[in-house]
């Protein structure tokens, strides 16, 4: 809705300082006040497009695993990459520096754990673990302190977990 809301900015503009918006507004007075106070006022444009920053990459998120396009491999480096988006949106917003505290973003990021801890398997990691791409030079060089998916202890326990309940028995 807060998208639209922007793409058609301009004619909602061109509408509420028409000399026809009184006609439109004969329901009831006090609310088409009301509607034309926040259409003309920039700070609510301005909160438009800072809600729209930060859950731009969730939302992008949703849609790739919600197709019928094969992602399994990818979803764990999706999951950080809209973490980190999220975050740089609402730093931004606050002027906040990486190493800063934010008390929005931790209200944020519980919520968006919480949901990853949820729905994420164990056979995603497996997933991450075993492609390639994750191994070369270039993604590893990518970011800083980025390690290959096995020398990250989270995801080779993760792994191991995923070993362990395909192949229950060592002789499997």
């Amino acid at each position: 809705m807060l998208k639209r809301f922007r793409l058609i900015k301009q004619s909602l503009l061109r509408m509420v300082i028409s000399d026809q918006w009184p006609a439109y507004r004969k329901g009831n007075i006090e609310q088409a006040r009301i509607v034309k106070r926040k259409i003309i006022d920039d700070l609510w444009w301005y909160q438009i497009e800072y809600i729209l920053a930060f859950t731009e990459p969730i939302y992008s998120m949703l849609r790739m695993v919600d197709t019928e396009k094969s992602c399994f491999h990818l979803i764990c480096e999706m999951w950080t990459d809209m973490i980190e988006k999220v975050k740089a949106a609402i730093y931004k917003h606050e002027g906040k520096a990486p190493e800063e505290e934010s008390a929005f973003y931790s209200g944020v990021h519980d919520i968006l754990v919480d949901w990853w801890s949820k729905s994420k398997t164990p056979l995603h990691c497996l997933a991450h673990i075993l492609n390639p791409r994750y191994y070369s030079v270039n993604w590893i060089d990518e970011v800083a302190n980025r390690v290959p998916p096995h020398h990250d202890a989270e995801m080779s326990d993760t792994r191991n977990s995923c070993l362990r309940r395909l192949f229950p028995t060592t002789d499997d």
